[in-house]
């Protein structure tokens, strides 16, 4: 992700081990994702807050899914990208728009559940699916607006290397980065702070009401689990990635380990993209309990 032209070519196992996880999160993605908005729109009867967030969720992946080709397509050719800056711009903002408006709902949707639960008398004040819906407009323009405005100055102007050729200037951004590792730290914060305290007040409820817990009962439990686990496992390593390769570029770390942080970051950025798919699977188990449960 540099702008030289041996520091801008992708590894052959990089490109294999793109093709291995791009794939298979390509096309199971869209169909989960896929079925989990068929759902949402044509078996979920009442609208609500928690649909609302999940229906832009599995829009900003099935949109981050449709750029995938196109990825693969730019590590292929590398010098050899022909559809233009202007496409090649699009399709950036709209994969990283996607990133981290992906990140944003799912702090929404883990907050939302959170005040549902632990405040319930207010949550009828606070929570709302117009309220819901703004929020998630807002989410879409600010993320937009701050990927493409930042995509426009970091791009090198002299080469055109589509989804890895960003130029110097990108690692000397310490704001940039220092902006995109806190956008990650502080949802990780929110999200596994909701979780435990919404895992914690579930397990209270069912030991006060002296019950054994079905395989129904454990399964929001475990649900909320995976969307934590999923959640770190997918964003953690690509930021952490992120934040070493910033610190090798500015010589904090010796640039003996350039190479293989440059890897490191490729690798960790596919990974972070099966946070589509992942996400499409456990949304549409959780609409397809809700129908069953509401039929």
């Amino acid at each position: 992700m540099c702008n030289s032209t041996n520091s801008t070519r992708i590894e052959d196992s990089v490109q294999v081990f793109q093709l291995v996880i791009y794939i298979p999160t390509f096309i199971l993605g869209l169909i989960f994702n896929m079925l989990a908005l068929w759902m949402l729109i044509f078996r979920i009867k009442k609208w609500m807050e928690t649909t609302t967030y999940m229906s832009f969720l599995i829009i900003f992946d099935i949109l981050l899914l449709v750029t995938l080709p196109f990825k693969i397509n730019a590590y292929k050719v590398e010098d050899e990208w022909k559809l233009g800056s202007g496409v090649c711009t699009f399709l950036e903002s709209l994969y990283f728009v996607n990133m981290y408006g992906s990140i944003f709902i799912s702090v929404c949707i883990c907050m939302d559940r959170y005040i549902a639960i632990q405040f319930p008398l207010y949550s009828k004040i606070l929570r709302s699916p117009k309220k819901a819906t703004v929020i998630c407009i807002l989410v879409c323009i600010i993320v937009w607006g701050a990927s493409t405005g930042s995509l426009l100055q970091l791009r090198d102007r002299e080469e055109l290397h589509c989804f890895y050729g960003f130029s110097d200037e990108t690692w000397k951004n310490h704001q940039l980065v220092i902006m995109l590792e806190m956008v990650f730290v502080l949802s990780a914060i929110l999200i596994t702070f909701c979780t435990v305290h919404i895992l914690l007040t579930l397990k209270k409820k069912i030991q006060n009401n002296h019950y054994c817990v079905s395989r129904g009962q454990e399964k929001p439990r475990k649900i909320l689990l995976a969307n934590l686990l999923t959640f770190l496992f997918s964003f953690g390593p690509f930021h952490l990635s992120l934040l070493l390769y910033f610190l090798v570029r500015n010589d904090f770390i010796s640039q003996d380990y350039t190479k293989d942080l440059r890897i490191f970051v490729q690798v960790s950025l596919c990974i972070a993209n099966t946070n589509c798919f992942l996400d499409g699977v456990c949304y549409y188990c959780v609409l397809k309990e809700f129908v069953k449960v509401n039929r």
